[in-house]
């Protein structure tokens, strides 16, 4: 990746990650944890990868994202909000009554995104069958989703692990989002998942372990997972919960945690330094 589109990918990251700091300070409670080790996965994908399009969201040929762990949402909106999927303004509804950007991604309310979640451990079954309809309809387009290491504890993430190397789903491309933490404690403690990689090769799937904050990393596994003709590509990515916020990073609790937007701005006001 050249140094030009390097610097403006990571001015992206840093803008979203800030937009969804403020975004749930403003509400006062969210899932900051989970939301911000997924930015620099969301901003490679729709600021470099993804062909999608803010005037024309169901448009028949765009790639679509099927965000499994949906409580990180908020990353998602803020990052559809700067692509202009819908006015910004909108970001301070986040889970209000009425709102179109509840807490968890829903299809028929929110534009540009592709399937409800936050269910966890459906995700991935429900990429699957997108990436089997593109089959069917001659749709060459790419599947992406995106999943949780916590989340990796259901029974159904591995149902899905076996059916995709079998459908030969090649245009599917899956992120673990392996941050080490969820909501009652380390995954590990919970229930440790062991070697993902090694994991993921044994169900059939092309595997790639990277930093999941390198973007030039991001970039390169997801076009070597387009470059596979036989069979889906895991990407996982080694995150840390809470990336870049300065009161959750690292934080055992930063699940779901309240704050003030007094610690919001001062969050950013910390980025910005």
């Amino acid at each position: 990746m050249d140094r030009e589109k390097l610097e403006f990918l990571e001015s992206k990251a840093l803008e979203i990650r800030k937009e969804t700091i403020e975004m749930i300070g403003y509400l006062g409670v969210g899932h900051i944890g989970g939301a911000m080790s997924i930015v620099e996965i969301l901003t490679i994908l729709y600021y470099d990868k993804m062909n999608v399009d803010s005037g024309n969201p169901r448009m028949k040929e765009r790639d679509k994202l099927v965000l499994s762990k949906g409580h990180a949402g908020p990353t998602l909106y803020a990052t559809l909000a700067d692509k202009g999927f819908f006015p910004k303004e909108w970001l301070h509804t986040l889970n209000n009554g009425g709102t179109n950007l509840p807490s968890h991604c829903d299809m028929n309310r929110t534009p540009g995104i592709d399937m409800t979640t936050g269910s966890l451990g459906q995700g991935l079954s429900a990429a699957i069958g997108l990436a089997l309809a593109n089959r069917m309809d001659k749709v060459d387009s790419t599947i992406f989703a995106i999943i949780g290491d916590g989340e990796s504890n259901e029974g159904q993430v591995w149902e899905a692990a076996m059916a995709a190397p079998h459908y030969g789903l090649d245009r599917l491309i899956a992120f673990t989002d392996a941050n080490k933490m969820q909501i009652d404690g380390y995954t590990k403690d919970v229930m440790g998942l062991g070697d993902l990689k090694a994991k993921w090769e044994s169900f059939g799937w092309h595997t790639i372990q990277i930093d999941g904050h390198d973007l030039n990393a991001l970039s390169d596994a997801i076009d070597a997972g387009r470059a596979e003709t036989t069979k889906p590509t895991m990407i996982v990515c080694d995150t840390i919960k809470g990336k870049g916020c300065s009161f959750a990073e690292g934080v055992l609790s930063n699940h779901n945690m309240a704050y003030t937007y007094d610690q919001a701005k001062d969050a950013i006001a910390a980025l910005e330094s």
